[in-house]
């Protein structure tokens, strides 16, 4: 594809924008760690949770989407639409938390939570683990993405478009820290948005409305099997694929939404109530809003570009799927808008990683052992650096990785082991650092079972039979079922780990619960503190997250039946949602005066 000199003017425009929002916020976030990393707590709901959700609008996202529509049919993305749960019990059950710990990383809630040694090393261990590895795999899923973008749209080759992709995400993000990242988050989520809105309306008016789509596909021969699909139909999955997905519920659920960097955008509300209505409108803008324009771009790509007529590149990579939609379909200007909006999307993920890594790596690592008394500015350009060191290393990451998806599974297993324990940490006085980092040993040796059976087979101590029948459940076809097995066994040896080890100090618990009031299994530590009480119980929580579930699945699939020409089923599905939405509400506003009554009390 040729960009136009238009096009080119739009990329620019959009660059310019960008630059000057970085800028402009540069001062504020010079004057201190907490004003860099976490904008001064002072976010509110609405400007936390759309820069969250325009951290998932990836590059890799759309590319993804359609590759898993091309592949499975619409039914592929639960993938990641069970993530929803998962978000919901962020919602209801650990935001606010989050925000009462008053921490720059979560790292640093070890030290908060646990205590001694153990707390210590655990704190450096999950800086390292999630800061570097684990950042630096999701960093390098989203910039090879831009490569497959660049290579199909503007013929780059994989080496410069690192290049380029590395110094864009580097200027801005280490001037601004996170004022800028998150004023920039929210310019780029409109562009992004705007974009795949704009090549997915294109697509239906050139196949003939969600009707013509429907009929398109039901003329094609090679369509996945039940492409249509938005919920699962006996006829087109097989028990193996229906037991994976139930597996990935579990594990999807289970993890809650603990990752980093949401919970640095919770850190960074104005209070309780503005982070649970941010991780509410992360879920819903996440879920319910993005997802639709990307699947109908793949289902456009089954007519466009038949699977048994695709190109041998399309062929071996239906991840390229999306970019040749945009580079057939677009017109001049329009082509550039789109160019834009795929920036916008890196750059909206790019600069949040590196915002939340840098902070694991100053604020636990650099500013906890190295140089513990400096003056805040000094901090701050240590900050800066630290976010060039991880550009370097996630382009290093990129340049050897292959497949999005494959990228997104393997780090569904790399935590899967540790999704009961970073919840059951809030609410279970039993809890220790020694369980956490037993957990983590364990996800991480199960996650690259495949590698250590690989290399126990080269060494000779294994034979092959064995390594064949054990290898097997890390073929494709098993890797949802062995993320459930590796939450499942990790499960029962933290658990053990717990029982075995002593529990934290008193006085660290006691300091814990008084300070973020989680409520739960607290036992002793409860019953010296008769004075903290939940604002509400665990069957309003329970029903909040009902409705927040309700709210979410019904308006992602009431506007999926729409697209799919299955209108009245569609608008059903809506207004059941909307119902939901209120049902959700009500329990933001009775939380709210419940928490007014106990402090006038």
């Amino acid at each position: 594809m040729h960009l136009e000199t238009l096009d080119w003017i739009v990329i620019a425009f959009y660059g310019v924008i960008t630059f000057v929002l970085g800028v402009w916020f540069t001062r504020r976030a010079s004057r201190s760690m907490e004003d860099y990393f976490v904008a001064g707590r002072s976010l509110p709901w609405w400007l936390a949770g759309t820069s969250i959700a325009a951290t998932w609008f990836a590059t890799d996202a759309p590319l993804a989407a359609a590759s898993l529509v091309r592949q499975h049919g619409i039914f592929g993305n639960w993938l990641w639409w069970y993530e929803a749960g998962g978000l919901m019990l962020l919602v209801f059950f650990f935001a606010k938390f989050w925000r009462r710990a008053d921490i720059l990383t979560d790292a640093e809630f070890m030290e908060l939570r646990y205590s001694g040694k153990s707390a210590t090393a655990l704190r450096v261990v999950s800086a390292v683990y999630h800061g570097i590895v684990r950042n630096c795999i999701v960093m390098g899923w989203v910039m090879l993405a831009m490569v497959k973008f660049a290579n199909v749209l503007l013929g780059w080759d994989a080496a410069f478009t690192l290049t380029v992709c590395g110094f864009l995400a580097i200027v801005y993000t280490v001037a601004s820290g996170l004022w800028g990242v998150v004023m920039t988050d929210m310019f780029q989520f409109i562009t992004g948005l705007a974009g795949s809105i704009l090549l997915a309306a294109i697509v239906l008016d050139h196949l003939g409305g969600p009707s013509g789509m429907v009929a398109a596909i039901g003329r094609l021969n090679d369509a996945p099997v039940g492409a249509l699909d938005i919920l699962p139909n006996p006829d087109h999955i097989s028990p193996l694929e229906f037991m994976s997905y139930m597996c990935l519920i579990f594990v999807l659920w289970s993890r809650s939404g603990h990752d980093g960097y949401p919970a640095q955008r919770l850190f960074a509300t104005k209070n309780d109530k503005n982070a649970m209505l941010a991780a509410f409108w992360w879920g819903f803008l996440g879920i319910t809003v993005m997802t639709w324009p990307w699947i109908v771009v793949g289902l456009g790509s089954l007519v466009m570009f038949p699977v048994s007529e695709a190109t041998p590149a399309l062929a071996a990579d239906p991840e390229l799927a999306y970019p040749m939609m945009l580079a057939e379909l677009m017109p001049v200007g329009f082509k550039g808008m789109l160019v834009a909006s795929f920036l916008a999307a890196f750059m909206s993920t790019m600069d949040t990683h590196l915002c939340w890594g840098g902070s694991y790596l100053v604020n636990d690592i650099y500013k906890r052992f190295m140089v513990k008394e400096a003056a805040p500015s000094h901090y701050v350009w240590a900050s800066r650096i630290s976010i060039l060191v991880l550009v370097f290393f996630a382009a290093l990451t990129a340049y050897h990785m292959d497949s999005i998806e494959s990228a997104w599974i393997y780090i569904i297993d790399l935590t899967a082991g540790m999704a009961i324990v970073w919840a059951l940490r809030w609410y279970w006085w039993r809890v220790n650092a020694w369980a956490e980092i037993s957990a983590m040993v364990s996800s991480l040796l199960f996650a690259n079972g495949g590698l250590i059976l690989s290399s126990l087979a080269w060494l000779g101590l294994m034979s092959e039979g064995t390594f064949h029948s054990l290898n097997v459940v890390y073929t494709d076809d098993y890797n949802l079922i062995r993320a459930f097995f590796i939450l499942a066994v990790c499960t029962v040896v933290w658990v053990l780990v717990a029982y075995l080890t002593e529990p934290d100090s008193h006085d660290v618990l006691a300091n814990f619960y008084t300070k973020v009031q989680p409520g739960g299994w607290w036992g002793p530590i409860a019953e010296a503190h008769p004075e903290v009480q939940s604002e509400a119980t665990g069957g309003e929580r329970w029903l909040g997250w009902l409705m927040g579930i309700a709210f979410i699945y019904g308006g992602l699939l009431g506007t999926g039946y729409l697209l799919t020409a299955q209108y009245t089923t569609g608008l059903i599905l809506l207004s059941l949602a909307i119902a939901a939405l209120f049902g959700a509400l009500r329990f933001f506003r009775k939380d709210e005066a419940q928490k007014i009554e106990q402090l006038t009390h």
